[in-house]
């Protein structure tokens, strides 16, 4: 008799930790959403790696069961990129929040979104810093008043989605946590695309910065006849200051980095490091 392998459930990737965040917290839609696309995918455990930074949204790799690595604040693309250049069949996602993406690690997603790593990148937007208790954020809006800022934010606040499109991300999507089964979808899109797959989570604070009726009003859904091949027309659509789109805003396809630069220089058995790196002294 041939067995047929067990199918893989939403359980089967959810750890017996118990989420710490605050009741109603956005990121409990993101959790729900990642872990069905797990399960759609059918993804041996040992063949996933969740790599998260510090912030709320650092604690997603104690609530997975696939390999987590919990590493310093804002570096978490970099720790991300040296997985998967050290084993090319592991899938590798990011989870990270505003804060870490685009504070203290800004300076890594463009250079890894222009090499292409071949990775998933799922940024928890808040506009705040939950963990901290309240400062603004990098994506705190023009006038949000915070205990860092209590006149009102007065810096324009980032922009996830277009720093990802003009960094060259090869796939770049927005979803919303109050509406997990199209962010399911997305995150699945961004595991099976060949490439640096960038998703933006609006993922609101319940505690100290709570968005939903914010972004309720103002979420709408790219357009069905929307061509995401048209790079510059996503550039366009991520600059609307009225709307939030949400779907899969641009998708190409490119060599990716991890092989590219294996066919540059070969690492295996018969590789010798020393003798490489003489011919730069």
């Amino acid at each position: 008799m041939v067995e047929t392998a067990t199918k893989l459930v939403v359980k089967d990737y959810k750890s017996d930790v118990k989420p710490t965040w605050c009741p109603g917290c956005g990121d409990f839609g993101v959790l729900s959403a990642s872990l069905k696309a797990l399960a759609e995918l059918q993804l041996k455990k040992e063949d996933v790696v969740v790599v998260s930074g510090i912030g709320c949204s650092g604690r997603m790799t104690y609530f997975l069961t696939p390999y987590g690595m919990h590493g310093l604040h804002g570096r978490a693309i970099p720790l991300a990129t040296g997985v998967k250049f050290a084993n090319p069949d592991l899938t590798v996602l990011v989870m990270a929040g505003d804060g870490d993406l685009f504070s203290i690690g800004a300076g890594h997603l463009p250079h890894a979104a222009a090499r292409n790593v071949d990775i998933t990148v799922i940024c928890m937007d808040n506009q705040t810093y939950g963990l901290t208790k309240a400062q603004a954020s990098p994506t705190s809006k023009i006038g949000h008043t915070s205990k860092s800022t209590p006149h009102g934010v007065i810096s324009e606040p980032a922009n996830p989605v277009l720093t990802a499109l003009s960094s060259g991300a090869t796939f770049v999507a927005r979803g919303y946590s109050a509406k997990p089964p199209q962010l399911q979808d997305l995150i699945v899109r961004g595991i099976q695309h060949k490439g640096f797959a960038f998703v933006h989570v609006q993922s609101p604070c319940t505690e100290f910065h709570d968005t939903f009726d914010y972004y309720n009003e103002r979420i709408e859904q790219l357009p069905d006849d929307w061509d995401p091949s048209d790079r510059e027309a996503a550039i366009r659509l991520a600059l609307t200051d009225d709307r939030e789109y949400l779907g899969l805003f641009y998708q190409t396809e490119r060599p990716v980095y991890e092989t590219t630069a294996r066919e540059w220089a070969p690492i295996n058995d018969e590789f010798d490091v020393e003798t490489y790196l003489a011919q730069f002294a």
